[in-house]
């Protein structure tokens, strides 16, 4: 059976604080009726997803968008059709939005989100809304005394808010006391830490979740965490990114896209082939390699959720 393609635009609309996101109510006579959702609607065949959006936003709130960016693309199998979900986070917009056509809208904050039925293809996009557009690897530190220096600097002068510790030469217990440690001035600035190593180490340290290699990514058969806590990985190709998807990652990184000078033998992807790849990738992806503030924008254009670094934010 050929399956009806349909493809959706959807709007993670954000208040001007940046605290609460608009949802609407299906009506109860149509698919998933009673759910709540994204706003948005069908594209008609000639339309481009953001002006699919702008008039369905029109149509069904009443507002005009201002400004729109690229948030997260999603294909989402269901038994008799393909959905493509095109969502653009709304930065600014014009009027006061209501149910113009008599559905229940209502402003969430970004907290309470996980207590409301969504359709499934809107999952992925409640993670991307949840997660900022920089995620800060640390570097490798032997003072503490300068690593803590250097997250504190990166949390309250970049804003950085989702870290992941990286610390390969460290003893096992000499990472943990650091977790520890991190976990202070993270906390502090309302920022995630994930921690790069076994998914049992959060029996020991109570951080927000666990970060996979891609040799532990690999060789996992289940989601080896709870559903409440974070968990990314690295993914390198479509295998790795398919196996994220299985074990219900909530994020990955896609790497490398450019020469790295820690990784100077591994050819780069470039973004042309990140795309591609982002693009069937069933949870927000940031770009991994070689990437700046700079390349933000750039990495969100192409489906990226963001960028991850190293360099960019250790300074």
């Amino acid at each position: 059976m050929v399956k009806r393609r349909v493809h959706v635009a959807a709007a993670a609309i954000i208040s001007a604080d940046g605290r609460e996101v608009l949802l609407a109510r299906r009506p109860s006579n149509v698919d998933h009726g009673g759910l709540w959702e994204f706003p948005g609607g069908k594209l008609a065949p000639y339309e481009t997803g953001l002006e699919g959006l702008k008039r369905e936003l029109h149509e069904e709130l009443g507002v005009e968008i201002r400004r729109a960016q690229p948030l997260i693309r999603i294909h989402h199998e269901y038994s008799d059709k393909h959905i493509l979900l095109d969502v653009w986070q709304v930065h600014d917009f014009s009027g006061e939005p209501f149910g113009r056509e008599g559905q229940a809208v209502r402003w969430v904050p970004m907290a309470e989100l996980v207590n409301y039925p969504f359709p499934a293809a809107n999952l992925p996009i409640l993670r991307a809304v949840m997660l900022p557009t920089e995620y800060l690897i640390t570097a490798e530190e032997d003072d503490e005394g300068r690593f803590l220096e250097r997250l504190e600097r990166a949390l309250v002068e970049d804003g950085v808010r989702l870290v992941q510790l990286r610390a390969k030469s460290l003893a096992e217990a000499e990472y943990l006391a650091r977790a520890e440690a991190a976990l202070v001035p993270c906390r502090k600035h309302g920022a995630r830490l994930l921690l790069n190593g076994e998914p049992s180490l959060l029996e020991q340290v109570e951080a927000d979740g666990i970060h996979l290699t891609s040799e532990r990514l690999m060789a996992l058969e289940r989601r080896p965490i709870a559903e409440g806590k974070w968990l990314s990985a690295s993914t390198h190709d479509r295998a790795q990114l398919v196996q994220a998807g299985r074990l219900g990652c909530d994020f990955v990184t896609l790497s490398p896209l450019r020469t790295t000078p820690s990784h100077p033998e591994v050819a780069p992807m470039g973004w042309h082939d990140f795309q591609q790849l982002v693009e069937r990738a069933a949870m927000p992806v940031f770009a991994l390699g070689g990437m700046t503030r700079f390349d933000a924008n750039h990495a969100r254009a192409v489906g990226a959720q963001g960028i991850a670094s190293i360099r960019d934010f250790w300074k």
